[in-house]
């Protein structure tokens, strides 16, 4: 444990105003503690204090004009973590709370779920505290343009691969890659998330929810049962939760929650069929509020203010599975003692982080199956890296075609979760498990490259 307890005081000291990244470190390097035994080699190379620290962070300014002719400010970043196994990969965030602190744990995470995912990608992040919601197509297209015109000069198809995340769907990525293309004279696969026009695949905005549902469906093939007839509630209303939303309905179950950042709502008969189209046209097409849901559907209730798993802690609501696709920190220790008091007997992380520790610690010590993010919401970035291979390969797969590759990724994750789980003395913990599998990967490139 000296070791590893020395990393995370390290941390401590050096980034002393970093908390989400605190949580982070501490989340992954304690679970890693049986590999210092096993390893003394990634303590002589000092692999566990190198992998902490990211190759670079590049901030900037991005200053943008506004429909009303005003000259507006906001921040840029990339954090480029660790490329020891393949080009820095993963998503942009625009959202008021956009931090160096967040930037940072998201790209530490996202450097062992793309190990997880056993394609070539390492792991990066960034994005801006621009807020998309109430801008104007417009204002949006020049923000982006801003953006990007920093940007491009730190990424490229070979380099660093961005994607989407809150905040950074379709128009945002298509806005961005124009001006890539108008800048550099290229047309190349630097963006993930494209639209199927010019390079993006299919599935991929189904992805990130349908593989945290695969992923919770093997959890729950460990016990013999399956999504039939089980009570979920999933938090958010983006495409996560849309596409976990329709694939637990695929599979037999019924979700009675969704949210956003102003409301959740409670529809005990189930969003399925119609609701769920009308869940996507509404925040897709018209960027509208989940409370109209609740209007529209009259048996659903509307709590404002409220998050799903507030609610369900204050109404005594019954969950079978949860699967938390909003934000980080989303479910705390409260929130996890009342799913597991109302019956909760598994967890599939759908965003990145969304429990506490505490709440992590409820889970385990309460025998709940916990598919942590860094592999149950590791099927995004898996099909991000489908499309890298076609774009590289100028050709397209069919929608079958990349829904069986991603099945089979979350499959060969949940696998390695499991194995690397048992091998180190911890069976059926899917976060040491995650977390160990995803970090030997990198660390032994690492130390293959020499000290780099």
């Amino acid at each position: 444990m000296g070791a590893i307890q020395d990393v995370i005081e390290k941390v401590k000291q050096r980034d002393p105003n970093e908390p989400e990244f605190h949580q982070a470190i501490k989340e992954v390097m304690e679970t890693l503690v049986p590999t210092v035994k096993k390893h003394p080699e990634f303590v002589k190379a000092k692999i566990y204090d190198r992998i902490i620290e990211p190759d670079r962070t590049v901030i900037f300014r991005v200053p943008w004009v506004n429909d009303r002719g005003e000259v507006q400010v906001n921040r840029g970043f990339r954090v480029q973590f660790n490329n020891a196994i393949g080009p820095y990969k993963g998503g942009l965030r625009f959202h008021p709370s956009v931090n160096l602190s967040i930037m940072k744990f998201l790209g530490f995470e996202q450097v062992f779920k793309n190990s997880l995912t056993t394609l070539p990608m390492g792991g990066a992040k960034g994005g801006s505290d621009f807020d998309p919601k109430g801008k104007s197509d417009d204002e949006v297209m020049r923000f982006c343009q801003a953006f990007m015109r920093e940007l491009y000069r730190h990424i490229g198809p070979d380099t660093d691969v961005p994607a989407g995340d809150i905040g950074v769907g379709g128009r945002e990525i298509g806005y961005m890659y124009g001006y890539y293309k108008k800048i550099v004279n290229e047309h190349t696969g630097v963006l993930t998330g494209k639209g199927l026009e010019y390079g993006g695949s299919l599935i991929r905005p189904e992805a990130t929810g349908y593989g945290a549902v695969y992923f919770a469906a093997e959890m729950l093939g460990t016990r013999e049962i399956d999504f039939k007839n089980k009570i979920v509630a999933i938090s958010g209303s983006g495409n996560v939760a849309q596409y976990a939303v329709e694939k637990v309905n695929e599979l037999g179950g019924r979700v009675i929650t969704l949210c956003d950042s102003n409301a959740t709502i409670v529809d005990e008969e189930g969003i399925c069929g119609e609701k769920c189209d009308f869940v996507m046209e509404l925040k897709n097409i018209r960027r509208g509020r989940i409370s109209e849901y609740a209007s529209k559907y009259k048996p659903a209730v509307c709590f404002i203010g409220k998050s799903v798993w507030d609610v369900i802690k204050e109404q005594g609501i019954k969950v079978d599975i949860a699967i938390p696709c909003a934000t980080q920190n989303e479910i705390d220790g409260q929130h996890a003692e009342t799913l597991v008091k109302n019956g909760c007997f598994c967890v599939a992380e759908g965003s990145n982080m969304p429990s506490t520790l505490e709440a992590i610690k409820v889970f385990q010590d309460n025998n709940v199956l916990f598919g942590p993010g860094k592999a149950a919401n590791a099927g995004g970035v898996a099909t991000s890296g489908l499309e890298m291979t076609q774009n590289s390969i100028k050709l397209s797969w069919t929608r079958e075609e990349v829904d069986n590759r991603l099945r089979m990724i979350m499959k060969s994750v949940h696998a390695s979760c499991l194995d690397a789980a048992e091998a180190y003395g911890r069976s059926g913990d899917y976060l040491t498990g995650a977390n160990i599998a995803g970090f030997l990967k990198v660390a032994k490139a690492m130390l293959s490259c020499g000290i780099v």
